[in-house]
Protein backbone atom coordinates (compact mmCIF):
# COMPACT_ATOMS: atom_id res chain seq x y z
CA UNK A 1 0.00 0.00 0.00
CA UNK A 2 1.37 3.39 -0.99
CA UNK A 3 2.13 5.70 1.91
CA UNK A 4 0.98 9.28 1.67
CA UNK A 5 3.75 11.61 2.80
CA UNK A 6 3.78 15.28 3.65
CA UNK A 7 5.92 17.32 1.29
CA UNK A 8 7.88 20.25 2.69
CA UNK A 9 9.77 22.68 0.50
CA UNK A 10 12.80 24.75 1.43
CA UNK A 11 15.67 26.52 -0.27
CA UNK A 12 18.58 24.87 1.56
CA UNK A 13 18.41 21.56 3.42
CA UNK A 14 21.34 20.89 5.78
CA UNK A 15 21.59 17.32 7.05
CA UNK A 16 23.65 17.17 10.23
CA UNK A 17 24.15 19.73 13.00
CA UNK A 18 27.85 19.08 13.55
CA UNK A 19 30.64 21.63 13.10
CA UNK A 20 30.20 21.84 9.30
CA UNK A 21 26.42 22.17 9.22
CA UNK A 22 26.31 24.65 12.08
CA UNK A 23 29.11 26.74 10.56
CA UNK A 24 27.23 26.84 7.27
CA UNK A 25 23.98 28.00 8.86
CA UNK A 26 25.68 30.63 11.05
CA UNK A 27 27.87 32.09 8.33
CA UNK A 28 25.06 32.20 5.78
CA UNK A 29 22.80 34.07 8.22
CA UNK A 30 25.68 36.41 9.05
CA UNK A 31 26.39 37.15 5.38
CA UNK A 32 22.73 37.95 4.74
CA UNK A 33 22.59 40.18 7.81
CA UNK A 34 25.71 42.12 6.85
CA UNK A 35 24.71 42.49 3.20
CA UNK A 36 21.20 43.78 3.83
CA UNK A 37 20.13 43.54 0.19
CA UNK A 38 18.91 39.95 0.04
CA UNK A 39 16.33 38.03 2.05
CA UNK A 40 17.51 35.11 4.11
CA UNK A 41 16.89 31.93 2.12
CA UNK A 42 14.76 29.34 3.88
CA UNK A 43 17.08 26.94 5.69
CA UNK A 44 16.02 23.58 7.10
CA UNK A 45 18.75 22.25 9.45
CA UNK A 46 18.07 18.73 10.75
CA UNK A 47 20.00 16.33 12.98
CA UNK A 48 19.27 12.73 13.91
CA UNK A 49 20.43 13.11 17.53
CA UNK A 50 17.95 13.80 20.29
CA UNK A 51 19.67 17.17 20.80
CA UNK A 52 22.49 18.96 19.04
CA UNK A 53 25.71 17.33 20.21
CA UNK A 54 24.11 14.02 21.17
CA UNK A 55 26.05 12.28 18.39
CA UNK A 56 29.12 14.54 18.41
CA UNK A 57 32.24 12.71 19.55
CA UNK A 58 35.93 13.43 19.14
CA UNK A 59 39.18 13.33 21.14
CA UNK A 60 39.50 16.29 20.91
CA UNK A 61 42.24 18.85 20.44
CA UNK A 62 40.97 21.65 18.22
CA UNK A 63 42.94 23.98 15.99
CA UNK A 64 40.97 27.22 16.52
CA UNK A 65 41.60 28.63 13.04
CA UNK A 66 38.21 27.61 11.64
CA UNK A 67 36.24 28.78 14.66
CA UNK A 68 38.14 32.08 14.77
CA UNK A 69 37.25 32.73 11.13
CA UNK A 70 33.60 31.88 11.77
CA UNK A 71 33.15 33.70 15.09
CA UNK A 72 36.18 35.94 15.76
CA UNK A 73 35.03 36.70 19.32
CA UNK A 74 34.32 33.06 20.18
CA UNK A 75 36.11 33.37 23.53
CA UNK A 76 34.14 36.44 24.56
CA UNK A 77 30.93 34.68 23.56
CA UNK A 78 31.70 31.84 25.93
CA UNK A 79 32.80 29.02 23.65
CA UNK A 80 33.25 25.96 25.89
CA UNK A 81 37.02 25.43 25.63
CA UNK A 82 38.16 22.95 28.26
CA UNK A 83 41.77 24.19 28.35
CA UNK A 84 44.46 25.71 26.13
CA UNK A 85 47.15 23.13 25.35
CA UNK A 86 49.80 23.48 28.06
CA UNK A 87 52.22 20.66 27.19
CA UNK A 88 52.83 18.03 24.49
CA UNK A 89 54.50 14.64 24.67
CA UNK A 90 54.86 11.65 22.38
CA UNK A 91 55.40 8.23 23.93
CA UNK A 92 56.26 4.82 22.48
CA UNK A 93 54.82 1.92 24.48
CA UNK A 94 56.29 -1.57 24.55
CA UNK A 95 54.35 -4.32 26.32
CA UNK A 96 55.48 -3.17 29.76
CA UNK A 97 57.71 -0.16 29.19
CA UNK A 98 57.45 3.35 27.81
CA UNK A 99 59.89 5.71 26.12
CA UNK A 100 59.12 9.40 25.82
CA UNK A 101 60.37 10.96 22.60
CA UNK A 102 63.11 13.55 23.26
CA UNK A 103 61.50 15.77 20.61
CA UNK A 104 57.95 16.32 19.41
CA UNK A 105 57.10 15.45 15.82
CA UNK A 106 56.18 18.86 14.32
CA UNK A 107 52.65 17.78 13.24
CA UNK A 108 51.83 16.82 16.84
CA UNK A 109 52.86 20.14 18.36
CA UNK A 110 49.69 21.71 19.69
CA UNK A 111 50.76 25.13 20.93
CA UNK A 112 47.83 27.50 20.41
CA UNK A 113 45.26 24.72 20.21
CA UNK A 114 42.55 23.79 22.73
CA UNK A 115 41.35 20.64 24.43
CA UNK A 116 37.60 20.57 23.89
CA UNK A 117 34.49 18.46 24.27
CA UNK A 118 33.02 18.35 20.76
CA UNK A 119 29.64 17.54 22.24
CA UNK A 120 29.70 20.77 24.25
CA UNK A 121 31.16 22.83 21.41
CA UNK A 122 28.43 21.85 18.95
CA UNK A 123 25.79 22.55 21.59
CA UNK A 124 27.23 26.05 21.99
CA UNK A 125 27.46 26.56 18.23
CA UNK A 126 23.79 25.59 17.95
CA UNK A 127 22.86 28.43 20.30
CA UNK A 128 24.81 30.88 18.14
CA UNK A 129 22.97 29.60 15.06
CA UNK A 130 19.58 29.94 16.73
CA UNK A 131 20.47 33.47 17.83
CA UNK A 132 20.77 34.30 14.12
CA UNK A 133 17.18 33.18 13.55
CA UNK A 134 17.84 29.70 12.11
CA UNK A 135 15.78 26.86 13.58
CA UNK A 136 17.35 23.45 14.18
CA UNK A 137 15.24 20.30 13.99
CA UNK A 138 16.89 17.76 16.28
CA UNK A 139 15.56 14.22 16.44
CA UNK A 140 14.82 14.14 12.71
CA UNK A 141 16.64 11.48 10.70
CA UNK A 142 17.08 11.40 6.93
CA UNK A 143 16.32 7.93 5.58
CA UNK A 144 16.66 8.30 1.81
CA UNK A 145 18.44 10.74 -0.47
CA UNK A 146 16.07 11.73 -3.27
CA UNK A 147 17.57 11.90 -6.76
CA UNK A 148 15.46 12.73 -9.82
CA UNK A 149 16.93 12.70 -13.33
CA UNK A 150 20.45 12.86 -11.90
CA UNK A 151 19.71 15.84 -9.63
CA UNK A 152 19.49 15.64 -5.82
CA UNK A 153 16.10 17.05 -4.87
CA UNK A 154 15.96 16.47 -1.12
CA UNK A 155 15.55 13.82 1.55
CA UNK A 156 12.83 11.54 2.86
CA UNK A 157 12.85 11.32 6.66
CA UNK A 158 12.54 8.00 8.48
CA UNK A 159 9.17 6.41 9.22
CA UNK A 160 8.23 6.38 12.90
CA UNK A 161 6.08 3.81 14.70
CA UNK A 162 6.94 0.67 12.73
CA UNK A 163 7.03 -2.77 14.35
CA UNK A 164 10.06 -5.05 14.11
CA UNK A 165 8.71 -6.62 10.92
CA UNK A 166 8.15 -3.20 9.35
CA UNK A 167 4.37 -3.16 9.76
CA UNK A 168 2.74 0.08 11.02
CA UNK A 169 1.74 0.28 14.68
CA UNK A 170 -1.07 2.43 16.06
CA UNK A 171 1.35 5.36 16.46
CA UNK A 172 2.70 5.14 12.91
CA UNK A 173 3.90 8.43 11.39
CA UNK A 174 5.18 8.28 7.81
CA UNK A 175 8.37 10.14 7.08
CA UNK A 176 8.09 13.42 5.23
CA UNK A 177 9.63 14.42 1.93
CA UNK A 178 11.75 17.55 2.24
CA UNK A 179 12.40 19.08 -1.15
CA UNK A 180 15.22 21.60 -1.51
CA UNK A 181 17.02 23.59 -4.15
CA UNK A 182 20.25 22.41 -2.54
CA UNK A 183 20.84 19.56 -0.08
CA UNK A 184 24.03 19.81 1.97
CA UNK A 185 25.29 16.59 3.57
CA UNK A 186 27.10 17.32 6.83
CA UNK A 187 26.20 14.04 8.51
CA UNK A 188 29.66 13.00 9.66
CA UNK A 189 31.77 9.93 9.01
CA UNK A 190 30.39 7.35 6.57
CA UNK A 191 26.91 8.84 6.68
CA UNK A 192 24.08 6.73 5.31
CA UNK A 193 22.87 9.45 2.92
CA UNK A 194 26.42 10.14 1.73
CA UNK A 195 26.78 6.44 0.99
CA UNK A 196 23.52 6.56 -0.97
CA UNK A 197 24.82 9.59 -2.87
CA UNK A 198 27.89 7.63 -3.98
CA UNK A 199 25.69 4.71 -5.08
CA UNK A 200 23.11 6.80 -6.91
CA UNK A 201 25.65 9.22 -8.41
CA UNK A 202 28.75 7.09 -9.19
CA UNK A 203 30.69 10.04 -10.58
CA UNK A 204 31.05 11.41 -7.04
CA UNK A 205 33.69 8.78 -6.28
CA UNK A 206 34.76 7.82 -9.79
CA UNK A 207 38.25 9.31 -9.37
CA UNK A 208 38.66 8.74 -5.62
CA UNK A 209 40.79 6.18 -3.83
CA UNK A 210 38.63 4.15 -1.39
CA UNK A 211 38.29 5.88 1.95
CA UNK A 212 40.14 4.34 4.91
CA UNK A 213 38.94 4.46 8.51
CA UNK A 214 39.92 4.06 12.12
CA UNK A 215 37.54 3.11 14.89
CA UNK A 216 38.19 5.37 17.84
CA UNK A 217 37.21 4.32 21.37
CA UNK A 218 36.96 7.01 24.02
CA UNK A 219 36.35 7.22 27.75
CA UNK A 220 36.27 10.33 29.93
CA UNK A 221 37.73 9.78 33.40
CA UNK A 222 37.77 11.72 36.63
CA UNK A 223 41.20 11.17 38.21
CA UNK A 224 43.08 12.29 41.33
CA UNK A 225 44.75 15.69 41.01
CA UNK A 226 48.45 15.91 40.20
CA UNK A 227 48.66 13.28 37.45
CA UNK A 228 47.77 15.25 34.32
CA UNK A 229 47.55 19.01 34.00
CA UNK A 230 44.68 20.80 32.29
CA UNK A 231 45.67 21.15 28.65
CA UNK A 232 48.33 18.44 28.74
CA UNK A 233 48.34 16.41 25.51
CA UNK A 234 49.94 12.94 25.31
CA UNK A 235 49.96 10.79 22.16
CA UNK A 236 51.18 7.20 22.14
CA UNK A 237 52.04 4.54 19.57
CA UNK A 238 52.89 0.90 20.09
CA UNK A 239 51.19 -1.34 22.62
CA UNK A 240 48.73 -2.94 22.21
CA UNK A 241 48.76 -2.48 18.43
CA UNK A 242 51.25 -4.56 16.45
CA UNK A 243 53.80 -2.67 14.35
CA UNK A 244 52.18 -3.78 11.08
CA UNK A 245 48.83 -2.22 11.97
CA UNK A 246 47.76 1.42 12.03
CA UNK A 247 46.63 3.13 15.23
CA UNK A 248 47.55 4.84 18.48
CA UNK A 249 46.29 6.31 21.73
CA UNK A 250 45.85 9.61 23.54
CA UNK A 251 45.39 11.26 26.92
CA UNK A 252 44.10 14.85 26.95
CA UNK A 253 43.84 16.86 30.16
CA UNK A 254 40.40 18.50 30.17
CA UNK A 255 40.94 19.82 33.70
CA UNK A 256 43.45 18.99 36.43
CA UNK A 257 41.16 16.13 37.49
CA UNK A 258 39.48 15.04 34.24
CA UNK A 259 40.96 13.41 31.14
CA UNK A 260 39.80 12.26 27.76
CA UNK A 261 41.56 9.04 26.84
CA UNK A 262 41.14 6.66 23.95
CA UNK A 263 42.62 4.47 21.29
CA UNK A 264 42.19 4.40 17.50
CA UNK A 265 42.49 1.17 15.54
CA UNK A 266 42.81 0.90 11.75
CA UNK A 267 40.05 -1.02 9.98
CA UNK A 268 42.48 -2.09 7.24
CA UNK A 269 43.81 -4.76 9.59
CA UNK A 270 44.45 -8.29 8.29
CA UNK A 271 43.23 -9.74 11.62
CA UNK A 272 39.63 -11.03 11.60
CA UNK A 273 39.58 -10.73 15.41
CA UNK A 274 40.52 -7.02 15.31
CA UNK A 275 38.72 -5.51 18.31
CA UNK A 276 39.09 -1.78 18.94
CA UNK A 277 37.26 -1.91 22.26
CA UNK A 278 39.33 -4.83 23.53
CA UNK A 279 42.56 -3.11 22.47
CA UNK A 280 41.57 0.05 24.34
CA UNK A 281 40.87 -1.92 27.51
CA UNK A 282 44.31 -3.57 27.17
CA UNK A 283 45.82 -0.13 26.57
CA UNK A 284 44.52 1.00 29.96
CA UNK A 285 46.27 -1.96 31.60
CA UNK A 286 49.70 -0.70 30.55
CA UNK A 287 51.74 0.62 33.52
CA UNK A 288 51.99 4.04 31.85
CA UNK A 289 48.20 4.31 31.74
CA UNK A 290 47.66 2.86 35.20
CA UNK A 291 49.73 5.69 36.69
CA UNK A 292 47.19 8.11 35.24
CA UNK A 293 43.87 6.30 35.67
CA UNK A 294 44.20 4.10 38.78
CA UNK A 295 41.84 5.25 41.51
CA UNK A 296 39.78 7.26 39.05
CA UNK A 297 36.20 6.93 37.85
CA UNK A 298 35.06 6.40 34.29
CA UNK A 299 32.28 8.88 33.48
CA UNK A 300 31.52 8.64 29.75
CA UNK A 301 32.08 6.30 26.80
CA UNK A 302 31.82 6.66 23.05
CA UNK A 303 32.98 5.19 19.75
CA UNK A 304 33.09 6.50 16.19
CA UNK A 305 34.88 5.91 12.94
CA UNK A 306 37.44 8.41 11.68
CA UNK A 307 38.18 8.97 7.94
CA UNK A 308 41.95 8.98 7.41
CA UNK A 309 42.28 8.23 3.69
CA UNK A 310 43.12 11.85 2.95
CA UNK A 311 42.80 14.21 0.00
CA UNK A 312 42.73 11.53 -2.69
CA UNK A 313 39.94 9.66 -0.90
CA UNK A 314 37.59 12.64 -0.85
CA UNK A 315 34.58 12.53 -3.19
CA UNK A 316 33.60 15.32 -5.51
CA UNK A 317 32.12 17.98 -3.24
CA UNK A 318 29.44 19.18 -5.65
CA UNK A 319 26.72 17.71 -7.84
CA UNK A 320 23.43 19.02 -9.18
CA UNK A 321 21.51 20.05 -6.06
CA UNK A 322 24.17 18.66 -3.69
CA UNK A 323 27.11 19.83 -1.56
CA UNK A 324 29.15 17.60 0.80
CA UNK A 325 31.00 19.03 3.82
CA UNK A 326 33.17 18.00 6.77
CA UNK A 327 33.67 14.40 7.81
CA UNK A 328 31.03 13.30 5.29
CA UNK A 329 33.60 14.30 2.66
CA UNK A 330 36.55 12.82 4.58
CA UNK A 331 38.04 16.18 5.55
CA UNK A 332 40.55 15.15 8.20
CA UNK A 333 44.25 15.91 8.56
CA UNK A 334 45.49 12.44 9.50
CA UNK A 335 49.00 13.69 10.25
CA UNK A 336 47.74 16.16 12.87
CA UNK A 337 44.74 14.03 13.94
CA UNK A 338 42.41 17.01 13.48
CA UNK A 339 39.30 17.72 11.47
CA UNK A 340 37.00 20.07 13.42
CA UNK A 341 38.65 23.19 11.98
CA UNK A 342 38.43 21.77 8.46
CA UNK A 343 34.75 20.92 8.87
CA UNK A 344 34.03 24.47 10.03
CA UNK A 345 35.94 25.91 7.07
CA UNK A 346 33.99 23.71 4.65
CA UNK A 347 30.76 25.06 6.14
CA UNK A 348 32.04 28.62 5.70
CA UNK A 349 32.95 27.96 2.05
CA UNK A 350 29.56 26.34 1.39
CA UNK A 351 27.77 29.28 3.01
CA UNK A 352 29.57 31.78 0.79
CA UNK A 353 28.60 29.83 -2.32
CA UNK A 354 24.97 29.54 -1.21
CA UNK A 355 24.84 33.23 -0.32
CA UNK A 356 25.74 34.13 -3.90
CA UNK A 357 23.22 31.56 -5.18
CA UNK A 358 20.49 33.11 -3.03
CA UNK A 359 21.41 36.60 -4.17
CA UNK A 360 21.36 35.70 -7.88
CA UNK A 361 18.65 33.05 -7.72
CA UNK A 362 21.05 30.66 -9.44
CA UNK A 363 21.33 27.26 -7.74
CA UNK A 364 22.70 25.51 -10.83
CA UNK A 365 25.61 23.09 -10.82
CA UNK A 366 27.79 25.78 -12.36
CA UNK A 367 26.97 28.13 -9.49
CA UNK A 368 27.51 25.45 -6.82
CA UNK A 369 30.89 24.45 -8.29
CA UNK A 370 32.26 27.61 -6.69
CA UNK A 371 32.18 25.77 -3.35
CA UNK A 372 34.60 23.07 -4.47
CA UNK A 373 37.00 25.59 -5.99
CA UNK A 374 36.80 27.88 -2.97
CA UNK A 375 37.47 25.09 -0.48
CA UNK A 376 40.31 23.63 -2.55
CA UNK A 377 42.04 27.00 -2.82
CA UNK A 378 41.57 27.88 0.86
CA UNK A 379 44.00 27.23 3.70
CA UNK A 380 41.95 24.11 4.50
CA UNK A 381 42.31 22.68 1.00
CA UNK A 382 46.03 23.43 1.00
CA UNK A 383 46.40 21.77 4.40
CA UNK A 384 44.70 18.59 3.19
CA UNK A 385 46.74 18.51 0.00
CA UNK A 386 49.98 18.81 1.99
CA UNK A 387 49.13 15.57 3.87
CA UNK A 388 47.55 13.80 0.90
CA UNK A 389 49.75 10.71 1.17
CA UNK A 390 50.12 10.43 4.94
CA UNK A 391 47.94 7.40 5.61
CA UNK A 392 49.25 5.48 2.61
CA UNK A 393 52.78 5.93 4.01
CA UNK A 394 51.88 3.34 6.66
CA UNK A 395 50.87 0.66 4.18
CA UNK A 396 54.02 -1.26 5.17
CA UNK A 397 53.62 -0.80 8.93
CA UNK A 398 54.66 1.65 11.64
CA UNK A 399 58.41 1.88 11.05
CA UNK A 400 58.17 2.15 7.26
CA UNK A 401 55.42 4.70 7.80
CA UNK A 402 57.59 6.90 10.01
CA UNK A 403 60.25 6.92 7.29
CA UNK A 404 57.81 7.74 4.50
CA UNK A 405 56.03 10.39 6.59
CA UNK A 406 59.40 12.07 7.15
CA UNK A 407 60.10 12.02 3.42
CA UNK A 408 56.71 13.58 2.77
CA UNK A 409 57.50 16.45 5.11
CA UNK A 410 60.66 17.12 3.09
CA UNK A 411 58.88 16.99 -0.28
CA UNK A 412 55.71 19.02 0.29
CA UNK A 413 53.57 15.97 0.97
CA UNK A 414 54.59 13.85 -1.99
CA UNK A 415 57.20 11.54 -0.49
CA UNK A 416 58.56 8.67 -2.58
CA UNK A 417 55.17 8.03 -4.17
CA UNK A 418 52.04 9.99 -4.92
CA UNK A 419 48.45 8.76 -4.90
CA UNK A 420 49.39 5.27 -3.74
CA UNK A 421 46.66 2.72 -4.43
CA UNK A 422 44.63 1.61 -1.42
CA UNK A 423 41.89 -1.00 -1.28
CA UNK A 424 38.70 -0.64 0.70
CA UNK A 425 39.40 -1.49 4.34
CA UNK A 426 37.39 -4.73 4.39
CA UNK A 427 39.49 -6.12 1.53
CA UNK A 428 42.55 -6.22 3.81
CA UNK A 429 40.96 -8.66 6.24
CA UNK A 430 42.37 -12.18 5.80
CA UNK A 431 40.41 -15.38 6.13
CA UNK A 432 41.47 -17.65 8.97
CA UNK A 433 43.32 -19.86 6.47
CA UNK A 434 45.07 -16.88 4.83
CA UNK A 435 46.05 -15.52 8.24
CA UNK A 436 47.58 -18.84 9.28
CA UNK A 437 49.51 -19.02 6.02
CA UNK A 438 50.89 -15.49 6.35
CA UNK A 439 51.67 -15.43 10.09
CA UNK A 440 52.12 -19.17 10.80
CA UNK A 441 49.57 -19.02 13.63
CA UNK A 442 45.90 -18.52 14.29
CA UNK A 443 44.64 -14.99 15.02
CA UNK A 444 45.23 -14.49 18.74
CA UNK A 445 42.90 -12.08 20.49
CA UNK A 446 44.23 -11.54 24.03
CA UNK A 447 41.52 -11.87 26.63
CA UNK A 448 40.88 -9.07 29.09
CA UNK A 449 39.24 -9.62 32.46
CA UNK A 450 36.59 -6.96 32.86
CA UNK A 451 36.10 -5.83 36.45
CA UNK A 452 33.74 -3.01 35.34
CA UNK A 453 35.50 -0.54 37.59
CA UNK A 454 38.74 -0.09 35.61
CA UNK A 455 38.26 -2.31 32.56
CA UNK A 456 34.78 -2.50 31.11
CA UNK A 457 32.88 -4.95 28.95
CA UNK A 458 31.15 -3.53 25.91
CA UNK A 459 27.65 -3.52 27.37
CA UNK A 460 28.75 -1.60 30.47
CA UNK A 461 30.56 0.93 28.30
CA UNK A 462 27.49 1.35 26.09
CA UNK A 463 25.47 2.25 29.19
CA UNK A 464 27.93 5.09 29.81
CA UNK A 465 27.23 6.45 26.31
CA UNK A 466 23.60 7.10 27.18
CA UNK A 467 22.50 5.06 24.15
CA UNK A 468 18.75 4.60 23.80
CA UNK A 469 16.70 2.86 21.09
CA UNK A 470 13.09 1.76 21.13
CA UNK A 471 13.10 -2.03 21.04
CA UNK A 472 10.00 -2.44 18.84
CA UNK A 473 11.18 -1.12 15.50
CA UNK A 474 12.90 -2.61 12.45
CA UNK A 475 16.59 -3.26 12.96
CA UNK A 476 18.69 -0.40 11.60
CA UNK A 477 21.49 -2.93 11.00
CA UNK A 478 20.23 -4.54 7.82
CA UNK A 479 21.72 -7.96 7.00
CA UNK A 480 21.36 -8.79 3.32
CA UNK A 481 22.01 -12.53 3.74
CA UNK A 482 21.97 -14.25 7.12
CA UNK A 483 23.05 -17.51 5.48
CA UNK A 484 26.43 -15.94 4.72
CA UNK A 485 26.76 -14.88 8.36
CA UNK A 486 25.78 -18.25 9.80
CA UNK A 487 27.72 -20.54 7.48
CA UNK A 488 30.32 -19.10 5.13
CA UNK A 489 31.49 -16.26 7.39
CA UNK A 490 31.72 -18.60 10.39
CA UNK A 491 33.93 -20.99 8.48
CA UNK A 492 36.07 -18.48 6.58
CA UNK A 493 36.47 -15.59 9.06
CA UNK A 494 35.09 -16.76 12.40
CA UNK A 495 32.39 -14.03 12.40
CA UNK A 496 34.54 -10.92 12.78
CA UNK A 497 31.49 -8.73 13.52
CA UNK A 498 31.46 -10.06 17.08
CA UNK A 499 34.94 -8.58 17.48
CA UNK A 500 34.99 -5.33 15.53
CA UNK A 501 31.72 -3.95 16.89
CA UNK A 502 32.52 -1.81 19.97
CA UNK A 503 28.98 -2.04 21.34
CA UNK A 504 28.12 -5.77 21.47
CA UNK A 505 25.48 -5.47 18.76
CA UNK A 506 26.63 -8.67 17.02
CA UNK A 507 26.72 -11.84 19.11
CA UNK A 508 27.19 -15.47 18.15
CA UNK A 509 24.79 -17.76 20.02
CA UNK A 510 23.73 -21.41 19.86
CA UNK A 511 21.29 -22.15 17.05
CA UNK A 512 18.38 -24.25 18.39
CA UNK A 513 17.45 -25.32 14.85
CA UNK A 514 20.87 -26.80 14.04
CA UNK A 515 22.64 -29.21 16.35
CA UNK A 516 26.13 -28.07 17.41
CA UNK A 517 25.84 -24.95 15.25
CA UNK A 518 25.70 -21.28 16.07
CA UNK A 519 24.03 -18.25 14.55
CA UNK A 520 24.27 -14.47 14.51
CA UNK A 521 22.00 -12.60 16.91
CA UNK A 522 21.60 -8.82 16.77
CA UNK A 523 21.04 -6.37 19.60
CA UNK A 524 20.47 -3.13 17.64
CA UNK A 525 19.52 -1.23 20.80
CA UNK A 526 23.22 -1.27 21.81
CA UNK A 527 24.37 0.54 18.67
CA UNK A 528 26.40 3.74 19.21
CA UNK A 529 26.19 4.67 15.50
CA UNK A 530 29.93 4.32 14.82
CA UNK A 531 29.38 2.61 11.38
CA UNK A 532 32.29 0.17 11.92
CA UNK A 533 30.15 -2.78 10.80
CA UNK A 534 29.15 -1.12 7.54
CA UNK A 535 32.84 -0.52 6.77
CA UNK A 536 34.61 -3.64 8.07
CA UNK A 537 32.25 -6.49 7.15
CA UNK A 538 34.30 -8.63 4.71
CA UNK A 539 31.24 -9.62 2.64
CA UNK A 540 29.61 -6.17 2.73
CA UNK A 541 26.24 -7.67 3.63
CA UNK A 542 25.76 -5.38 6.66
CA UNK A 543 24.21 -2.00 5.96
CA UNK A 544 23.76 0.69 8.62
CA UNK A 545 20.60 2.75 8.14
CA UNK A 546 19.07 5.34 10.44
CA UNK A 547 16.77 4.21 13.25
CA UNK A 548 13.93 6.42 14.42
CA UNK A 549 15.01 10.02 14.89
CA UNK A 550 16.34 11.05 18.28
CA UNK A 551 17.76 7.61 19.07
CA UNK A 552 21.30 6.38 19.54
CA UNK A 553 23.96 7.74 21.90
CA UNK A 554 23.37 10.78 24.07
CA UNK A 555 26.90 12.04 24.56
CA UNK A 556 27.69 14.52 27.30
CA UNK A 557 31.12 16.06 27.85
CA UNK A 558 32.57 13.85 25.09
Amino acid sequence: MAVERDILETDILIVGAGPAGLALAYHLANLVKRDGSVAMPEVFLMDKGSYVGAHSLSGAVMDPRGLAELIPDFKEKGAPLEAPVSADSFVFLSEQGSVKSPFMPPPLKNHGNYVISLNKLTGWMAKQVESMGVDIYAGLAGFELLVENGRVTGVQTVDMGLDKDGSPRSNFEPGSIIKAKVTVLCEGTHGSLTRQAAEKIPELRANSIPQSYLTGIKEVWEIPAGRVRAGEVIHTVGFPQSSHEYGGGWIYGMTDTMVSTGYCVGLDSPDPTNDSHGKFQRYKLHPFMRKILNGGTMLHYGAKTVPVGGYYSMPKLVHEGLLICGDAAGMLNARKLKGVHLAIKSGIAAAETLFVAAKTGDYSRQSLDTYARSFDQSWAGRELYAVRNFHSAFEGGLFAGVFHAGMQMLTGGRGLFDRRAHKADHEYMLTLAEYRKKFSRDPQKPQVRFDNSYTFDKVTDVYKSGTMHEEHQPSHLVIADYDICNTRCTEEYGNPCQHFCPASVYNIVDDPTRADKQKLELTPSNCVHCKTCDIADPYQVIRWVVPQGGEGPNYTNC
